[in-house]
């Protein structure tokens, strides 16, 4: 458990609080090899818990090209603990890109519809440090602005506005022309609701990211709300647009429960390993 005292505007002979942060047991990468090796492999690599119910015609090796070893990702998990000389903070927010701010070090960005798990996503990414404040506009679609989170000098994390709900004309005006124009931008993370699959808007945001030619991951979340028929279903759509549609996307879709942490792992060690923040011994499944 992580407790944080925070300044409080305190009345004469009022106590003082500590408000407490819990920090999710899974977060860690040492709790989860303390499980039974089948729930340590289905949480570290979730592709693992689908692979049974797949017909024997369908290639596995699609869904398994960044396979990195537990080393690996004990290595990348490191960057997401911050200390006086890697402090991990939200930075700054920009409602334009020319109020963007000039940063040299590798970022990646997160797109997706609104109510997508966005902003549970990069928490969850985050909570092994979970002072860092990630913002979350009470009403979808209504956030404006780009919020950028710096990882120390490794990279910078952006979460870009949501699209959908009335938000498509700011979406576009302010992303494509990041997406253009970010020099130092290596990778953009365009989320999908797993429990629904692939809609009208994410079609039309790919195909933004494809126009821009810059690299991109599709990322499955809410993989723990849909049964795994439907799951499956939605997977393998999902897979074949990407296989059919696109050239700049990375083949391998990543799946994501921001509620058990399934694929929380491999994905802090995609991004440590994109920016170029570690070496991977291998990233490819052996065997």
């Amino acid at each position: 458990m992580f407790c944080l005292q925070l300044p409080l505007l305190l009345q004469p002979g009022a106590p003082v609080h500590l408000v407490c942060r819990h920090i999710h047991k899974l977060a860690s990468l040492r709790k989860v090899t303390s499980l039974p090796p089948r729930k340590m492999q289905s949480l570290l690599y979730p592709f693992s818990g689908l692979e049974a119910y797949l017909d024997r015609s369908v290639d596995r090796m699609q869904f398994q090209l960044f396979h990195p070893s537990v080393e690996d990702m004990m290595e990348a998990e490191k960057l997401f603990y911050s200390s006086p000389s890697h402090r991990i903070d939200y930075y700054i927010s920009a409602e334009r890109l020319d109020h963007a701010p000039a940063l040299k070090q590798p970022e990646v960005c997160f797109i997706g519809r609104s109510n997508v798990g966005k902003s549970s996503l990069i928490k969850a990414l985050f909570s092994l440090t979970p002072e860092v404040e990630v913002r979350v506009s009470k009403t979808p679609g209504h956030t404006k602005k780009m919020n950028f989170f710096r990882v120390g000098k490794a990279f910078t994390l952006v979460d870009m506005p949501g699209y959908g709900h009335r938000a498509p004309k700011d979406f576009v005006e302010m992303v494509e022309p990041y997406l253009y124009t970010r020099k130092n931008l290596v990778r953009t993370f365009l989320l999908v609701d797993g429990s629904v699959g692939l809609q009208k808007a994410d079609l039309i945001a790919l195909e933004m990211c494809e126009e821009t030619r810059c690299p991109y991951v599709m990322v499955m979340t809410k993989i723990d709300k849909c049964a795994q028929g439907a799951l499956l279903t939605n997977l393998l759509n999902l897979q074949d647009v990407v296989k059919t549609q696109t050239t700049s996307c990375f083949p391998q879709p990543l799946l994501i429960s921001s509620v058990h942490y399934w694929g929380i792992h491999l994905l802090r060690c995609f991004i440590a390993h994109v920016t170029g923040s570690i070496r991977l011994k291998d990233t490819t499944k052996s065997g």
